[in-house]
């Protein structure tokens, strides 16, 4: 109790917030004139911002008080940190004090926005209450978007995501938070010049023919320049911000406190592999040498696609911090929103049988599906970048999700599919619910090829997947887990369907899945099916080479 006073004693939106917590009300505004909202409205709202109030006085106290913990911990640890870790140690430990205190100050300005516009929530009536949700909405994207676009790294990433897994967020504050997609503050050109010259042995001007200093893209861990090389081809290169890996390093040093919450909401899951995996997949981006092998295996696979397009990688330009590949074009995510509701549908026909083609064929799966790693042309043509976070599968992980698919939506047999989730470590052998209950709960994530039939991918059911992905007060909670192998798979369910939903698209998703799933290979359903088809057919054996993992 003194330490929540003590932090929330640092400011006076902490000191209302403690205010609400313990007593469990909003303050009731002065009258502001004849304007004011009707007898039910003002019960509306008080119910309401009621609630809101103490989820909202949670928040800020925890944020607070964690403030607190963070400060004490920094002071007390100050002077004897460096003997016993080491000045590396030292300087990633004070990395991640810093940016945790930046995340949780995000947290606490955000809070203290909504508690000092309660009142006028709480005053307004109808259109005009809304109006100020949306501006607060607006002014916290902008925060948000502002303080993680500085800090790059693993939180950025989670900046990325929230701009399009739709949960509530009003068009503007999407608008405002997809600039962390690929708009963000660059590094210097001094800075770039720097890192192309430690990896290269060369300045970027003698290395290439022509180096564009001014980046055409920037995002969490790097950022893209053009540039002609030596022999006249047209290439993109893209630049590790320099110090960038220990900035992952103490961010994903921050997620003890993901783990303590994680094995409260979800007893079952192994926590510690869990994470394992993420900090795996994560690390691996910092080695660009990793995401060149990768592109490059994509790219052979999709060579000659009628839709596809993955860049080719220049090797001999391809280092630790830099990759270099063929220059593409073609239009952003936020123009493509734009384009008439039949592109869009192509675009995302394009989208989908990418992912499932690459993880059903290639047993690998491109785990960053955020907007701003795509192109798109006329006709559906679609060319997908950035290869650092990518999942390779071995044939015995990948079966069970298979037999999953096949179980539930061709074969509607629930104890088999109850069974492949066993076998796959998504659920405890002995769990005591009823199979019904289980497939219930599972369904919705399959819902969209269930059934034979156009289907339009809608906001709405992206925000049904991602709320029931995280519903940990579901009684299947106890009792389920997300095995290590399977982690990254999941932005299926947390990027791929928000991404479909952004651009409304309608399509067949089941006759589509029949042409690609292995154990029904359906004939072509759509024109894209047919020049798919004709493309897989002339491939020789490049299906097995495309397997190879780099």
């Amino acid at each position: 109790m003194k330490l929540k006073e003590w932090a929330c004693g640092q400011g006076a939106s902490c000191r209302t917030a403690l205010n609400w917590f313990h007593a469990g009300a909003l303050p009731v505004p002065a009258r502001q004139g004849p304007a004011r909202p009707s007898g039910v409205e003002h019960l509306q709202a008080a119910v309401e911002l009621k609630s809101q109030a103490r989820k909202l006085a949670i928040v800020v106290v925890a944020g607070c008080v964690s403030i607190a913990a963070l400060t004490l911990l920094r002071g007390r640890r100050g002077d004897g940190w460096r003997g016993r870790r080491g000045d590396a140690g030292h300087r990633v430990h004070n990395l991640r004090v810093e940016r945790g205190m930046t995340a949780l100050r995000l947290v606490a300005r955000g809070g203290a926005r909504y508690a000092s516009n309660a009142p006028r929530l709480f005053a307004r009536a109808g259109e005009h209450r809304q109006q100020l949700r949306n501006d607060l909405a607006l002014q916290t994207a902008e925060d948000v978007a502002a303080t993680l676009g500085t800090m790059k790294g693993v939180l950025m990433k989670l900046g990325q995501m929230a701009s399009y897994v739709d949960d509530g967020l009003t068009p503007a504050a999407r608008r405002t938070l997809s600039r962390l997609q690929d708009s963000v503050p660059p590094m210097s050109p001094e800075l770039a010049a720097r890192v192309v010259t430690e990896e290269l042995g060369l300045p970027p001007e003698q290395a290439f023919a022509t180096w564009d200093p001014v980046p055409i893209a920037a995002a969490s861990i790097g950022q893209v320049h053009r540039a002609i090389t030596l022999d006249g081809r047209a290439v993109a290169v893209k630049v590790q911000y320099p110090g960038i890996a220990e900035t992952i390093e103490a961010d994903l040093g921050n997620v003890a406190l993901l783990r303590r919450m994680l094995k409260i909401t979800a007893p079952s899951q192994d926590v510690d592999a869990l994470l394992a995996e993420l900090r795996e997949r994560i690390t691996e981006e910092l080695d660009y040498r990793a995401e060149a092998r990768n592109q490059q295996v994509f790219a052979r696979y999709y060579r000659g696609h009628p839709t596809i397009h993955v860049p080719e990688i220049v090797e001999e330009l391809s280092t630790r911090r830099l990759v270099t590949s063929d220059l593409a074009d073609g239009a952003r995510f936020a123009e493509l929103a734009s384009w008439p509701q039949a592109e869009r549908d192509l675009a995302a026909e394009t989208i989908y049988r990418f992912v499932f083609r690459s993880l059903y064929e290639m047993h690998a799966f491109n785990g960053d599906p955020h907007p701003g790693n795509y192109l798109f042309g006329g006709g559906g043509r679609v060319t997908f970048l950035d290869f650092g976070l990518v999942k390779h599968f071995t044939d015995d992980e990948l079966r069970p999700l298979v037999e999953m698919v096949k179980h539930l939506c061709v074969e509607n047999d629930p104890s088999a599919f109850r069974q492949a989730m066993v076998d796959a470590g998504f659920l405890m052998p002995d769990t005591p619910l009823p199979t019904d209950m289980i497939v219930e709960h599972m369904a919705l994530f399959y819902d969209t090829v269930r059934e034979r039939g156009p289907r339009t991918m809608t906001r709405e059911y992206a925000s049904a997947v991602s709320r029931r992905f995280f519903d940990f007060r579901s009684p299947l909670a106890t009792y389920a887990a997300i095995p290590r192998s399977y982690v990254i798979l999941q932005r299926i369910n947390l990027g791929l369907f928000a991404l479909l939903a952004e651009l409304s698209a309608t399509a067949d998703w089941r006759c589509i899945a029949e042409e690609i799933w292995p154990f029904v290979q359906a004939p072509p359903c759509t024109p894209m099916g047919a020049a798919e088809a004709t493309w897989l057919a002339g491939r020789g054996d490049l299906a097995q080479a495309g397997r190879a993992v780099p």
